[in-house]
């Protein structure tokens, strides 16, 4: 299956309330993009679409990206676990000089790269898992929406933190999931992010952008 047509056939291009400016490939409905990769699941080995919605974690750092773009204006950004993409795309419209879209699902791959040329913007796609990896020299990196199972959480915040560690810059956005730090957080914005009952099971989430401290 071509991932790019997945996404196509999948999706309808729409603006997340929270960031009018930015347009995605986005599901229209919860149940039926579910049920297509499900129906792959089991041909193809297919992760679940999280990168067909724009989460609540993920809308908050974008805003907050393009209301401060002083923030990663001229700088290389690393986003890490990109989904549909919404951060990345936020930083490079806010003037980052290169940004990198870290993201091991080639079906979100796929999403991203249709992404980033609606908008305008360039973004390269990794699909390496840099996880586990050192900080390299990215003087910025982010993550929207990463805490929400295991391990993948705790492997992002390790990246994160070992980054903030010499001295660089690492934002996280997060309405609340379950396995957020419970320390070594600063809080730098909160969003009322309207959400879709579907999906949350609520009308909004306070999405809340986080700078992540070193240990």
């Amino acid at each position: 299956m071509d991932p790019a047509l997945f996404v196509r056939g999948n999706t309808a291009i729409s603006s997340p309330p929270l960031v009018p400016e930015i347009r995605l490939h986005l599901a229209t409905e919860v149940t039926p993009i579910w049920q297509a990769t499900e129906e792959s699941l089991s041909r193809n080995a297919l992760p679940p679409p999280f990168w067909a919605f724009a989460w609540a974690g993920g809308q908050a750092l974008a805003r907050y990206l393009l209301d401060n773009p002083e923030t990663v204006a001229g700088r290389e950004v690393l986003d890490i676990g990109s989904g549909s993409g919404i951060v990345a795309i936020a930083a490079a419209k806010a003037g980052a000089s290169r940004v990198i879209a870290a993201e091991i699902d080639h079906f979100a791959a796929a999403a991203i790269a249709l992404n980033a040329p609606l908008n305008g913007v360039k973004v390269t796609v990794e699909t390496r898992d840099l996880l586990d990896r050192g900080p390299a020299g990215w003087r910025i990196a982010l993550a929207g929406d990463i805490c929400y199972e295991e391990p993948m959480s705790s492997r992002a915040m390790n990246l994160l933190r070992r980054i903030a560690a010499r001295d660089r810059l690492a934002l996280l956005g997060d309405p609340g999931r379950a396995y957020l730090p419970r320390s070594g957080l600063l809080e730098r914005a909160r969003y009322q992010v309207p959400t879709s009952r579907e999906l949350e099971d609520r009308e909004a989430r306070e999405g809340v952008v986080w700078q992540v401290l070193p240990e």
